[in-house]
């Protein structure tokens, strides 16, 4: 596949057959990550893999008391109305912990954090590692497509993120991004409707919002006039 066709092909599974992944083709996947654009060009990434659904289980046991509340909020939030959307949740959300552990491989990417808290950042570019951590992430699901595979990762709500470090005795100032799963898809794993976006529409060149933050004008952004930056000294 050329990299537009692993583009295309790269989807969210949540079904997965008993079919192991080797050693080989995880580390090829992990090796993906180390090709991601990093902030200080340390790669400063960890993986801790886990395999067995026994062990894995260990792992994701701080979900369990969290999933009730977690289906309440998303419902609570959702005020689209897009019927793929409510398509996709409902198929997801009852399978948060099973389709964690059907592939019987559970990855928990590690970043350092150097600057501010992650959860409590000064600017922007506090975020930086955090970025780097998900540029890593989007590698790895490219890869594995290209290998045949899918995947599926879990974002830690509440206090998870906490206690999962606590379980692998994560060192101070190490953050986890996401729990990942990779394995081969089920024969018959759901997938979502993909929403069909209009790329041209997308493109807004030279042009800023308009007042009402849903159109773009193109005159607004020729006369947009610049303050200069003052310095103090």
């Amino acid at each position: 596949m050329d990299l537009y066709e692993v583009l295309e092909k790269r989807r969210t599974y949540r079904d997965f057959s008993d079919r192991e992944v080797s050693d080989e083709i995880l580390e090829k996947i992990v090796g993906a990550a180390f090709k991601a654009p990093t902030n200080d060009h340390l790669r400063q990434l960890e993986f801790i893999v886990v395999r067995g659904r026994e062990n894995i289980a260990k792992v994701i046991a701080p979900l369990s008391k969290n999933m009730a509340a977690f289906k309440e909020l998303v419902f609570e939030v959702d005020d689209s109305g897009d019927k793929d959307k409510m398509e996709m949740f409902t198929d997801a959300l009852p399978k948060q912990q099973k389709m964690l552990m059907d592939s019987g491989l559970l990855i928990l990417p590690f970043f350092r954090q150097k600057q501010s808290p992650l959860l409590k950042p000064v600017e922007q570019s506090s975020l930086n590692y955090f970025a780097s951590a998900w540029c890593a992430l989007e590698n790895m699901l490219l890869a594995a497509t290209h290998k045949g595979l899918g995947a599926v990762f879990h974002i830690p709500v509440s206090d998870e993120a906490d206690a999962i470090k606590k379980i692998v005795n994560a060192p101070e100032g190490y953050e986890f991004i996401c729990l990942l799963t990779i394995g081969y898809p089920a024969e018959n794993a759901f997938l979502p409707r993909q929403k069909e976006i209009h790329v041209k529409d997308r493109i807004h060149t030279n042009a800023c919002w308009t007042n009402d933050g849903v159109h773009f004008d193109t005159n607004a952004f020729l006369s947009l006039s610049v303050s200069p930056v003052s310095s103090n000294s």
